[in-house]
């Protein structure tokens, strides 16, 4: 019968949560506590020669610096390893087997460099180590390069070869379907392992299918950590596995130990940098997509989450998915927005609408309440086309709302079902997706937003903007009273941000500012009381 034996990676996949700064005593903590829950293999960390060598840090730049970390620590009968990315610690930074404190080391590469990197294998078996042949990405190999790839294992025999799931895309019956073209054809002394990730809420369910499957031909590794503890949206916990090895295989794993660690150490860093699964990464594994497209395409701050998981969707061929390309994700980009973000007919619309009408443009301020008579007499003698920011006010009829927040939306759907409003159209910027049908005026937000990074997506600002843009010559304002460090700055505190009254000043500031360049083009009057104005008004909740 196949031994199953249990790896534990907190160290190391963990360091990606806090740039691998555990500090010292933690590091040494943690290494114990494995020791002492008799877990088989524990990796403590990457060797990088990029890197300099911290006594804080489980990344080191060769082989002698993990002996300075833990070399007072007994480790029993357990196999220490590191991890090298390929390419990123040249062998001359590996020193024998027999002076090291390493009993193995784990090699990561893509499948473009199979060659390379499994001939860099052999030169650190040669130096006596156990060797771990890391496949990463493996749902980019075919069962062609599959087969290249065991021909060369074949030839080197490594310790081991271990699937890789590094975007977590894997099901469990796609996963057997690549261990079992690996149980089939690697010779018999190597090895087999599997790491996952949870992108898809799989990573447990994953492994309890690769150690569970019937008829092994190899002893397996499967990997762990702490907590779950890992890159992206993280790994199997390590506890889990412990337990169902304990209760369906007859293993002795101490779970306590694990538990203590999760206490003592790894919980301040989920406090401190949350992992898990999350929609960053679901959409990632649902396109089979290397996460730095969404981060590309999220930094635009110009879709909707369903329009960026349709251009997520439309990243071919199926190789690059994987391997980011810059050039490749701009075009798709230019492309996708042509396509579908196309928002001079609304603009025009909207101009023909607006251009021969009074404008009043209605805030969240208190000023909406104190100064209503004021607003009232305004609409009487004025009949303007009156379009509110982000809301509907009670008071107030309106014509049109413009949108800019995912949030703010979701609030208005039920006010927009009252009798009074069903005739009021919606003004959106193309991060909010319309609920039913579409919305009369979809406006591309990122070419609306400010340079400030704390008020770039201003939506009084963006609409200004917007009018400027469709050559409205002048607005009336009300309800925009200005930020107060002291009062709640919304007639609704519901609606308030949490970073308002801390940078009062400064947001005032930046709103009068931007306020001054837009009445170059734009005659701007404040109906209510407001600090972006500058002008004293007993009436208003600033004084």
């Amino acid at each position: 019968m196949s031994d199953i034996r249990l790896l534990d990676c907190t160290l190391r996949d963990g360091g990606y949560v806090n740039d691998w700064k555990f500090g010292h005593d933690s590091l040494v903590g943690i290494f114990e506590r494995l020791v002492d829950a008799n877990v088989d293999i524990i990796e403590i960390g990457f060797l990088d020669d990029r890197r300099p060598f911290d006594i804080d840090r489980s990344i080191m730049p060769n082989t002698a610096c993990a002996e300075k970390i833990w070399k007072d620590v007994e480790h029993k009968n357990v196999m220490v390893v590191g991890m090298i990315d390929y390419g990123t610690c040249d062998i001359s930074n590996i020193q024998p087997c027999c002076d090291s404190f390493l009993d193995g080391i784990r090699v990561i590469f893509k499948e473009h460099l199979m060659k390379e990197a499994m001939e860099y294998c052999r030169q650190i078996k040669e130096l006596g180590y156990k060797v771990f042949a890391q496949l990463v990405s493996v749902t980019t190999y075919t069962k062609e390069s599959m087969l290249e790839l065991i021909e060369l294992v074949n030839d080197i025999k490594p310790y081991a070869v271990s699937m890789v799931d590094t975007y977590g895309l894997l099901k469990p019956n796609t996963l057997l379907e690549y261990y079992e073209i690996l149980d089939e054809y690697v010779c018999p002394e190597v090895q087999i392992g599997f790491h996952a990730h949870n992108n898809f809420q799989l990573a447990y369910a994953n492994a309890l299918a690769f150690i569970s499957k019937p008829n092994k031909k190899h002893d397996i590794v499967v990997d762990g950590t702490l907590f779950g503890m890992g890159k992206s949206a993280g790994n199997a916990p390590i506890e889990l596995l412990a337990m169902s090895l304990n209760e369906d295989f007859n293993k002795n794993y101490q779970i306590n130990a694990m538990l203590e660690s999760v206490e003592e150490s790894i919980m301040d860093f989920f406090e401190q940098s949350p992992w898990g699964y999350k929609m960053f990464f679901y959409l990632c594994a649902l396109n089979k997509c290397h996460p730095s497209y969404l981060s590309y395409y999220e930094k635009k701050e110009n879709l909707s989450i369903s329009k960026l998981n349709d251009i997520l969707s439309e990243i071919e061929p199926v190789p690059k998915k994987l391997l980011y390309d810059k050039k490749s994700a701009d075009e798709l980009y230019t492309s996708y927005m042509s396509a579908n973000c196309c928002d001079e007919a609304d603009k025009q619309k909207l101009k023909e609408v607006l251009e021969n009408r009074s404008i009043l443009l209605v805030g969240p301020g208190k000023n909406i309440g104190l100064q209503s008579e004021k607003i009232e007499k305004y609409i009487k003698e004025e009949n303007p086309y009156v379009i509110s920011i982000n809301y509907i006010p009670e008071s107030i009829d309106v014509d049109s709302v413009f949108v800019t927040n995912v949030k703010r939306y979701r609030q208005l759907v039920t006010v927009m079902e009252k009798e009074k409003n069903k005739n009021v159209t919606i003004i959106a910027t193309t991060n909010v997706e319309c609920r039913n049908g579409k919305f009369e005026y979809h406006i591309n937000r990122a070419p609306l937003l400010e340079n400030n990074q704390k008020i770039k997506d201003s939506s009084f600002l963006m609409m200004l903007k917007l009018l400027d843009e469709i050559g409205i010559a002048g607005v009336t304002c009300a309800g925009f009273d200005g930020y107060s460090e002291k009062e709640d700055n919304y007639l609704n505190p519901e609606m308030e941000y949490y970073f308002v009254k801390k940078e009062a000043s400064n947001l005032n500031q930046h709103m009068r500012e931007s306020i001054y360049e837009y009445r170059r083009t734009m005659n701007i009057n404040f109906l209510t009381f407001s600090l972006y104005d500058q002008v004293e008004d007993v009436n208003s909740a600033a004084f």
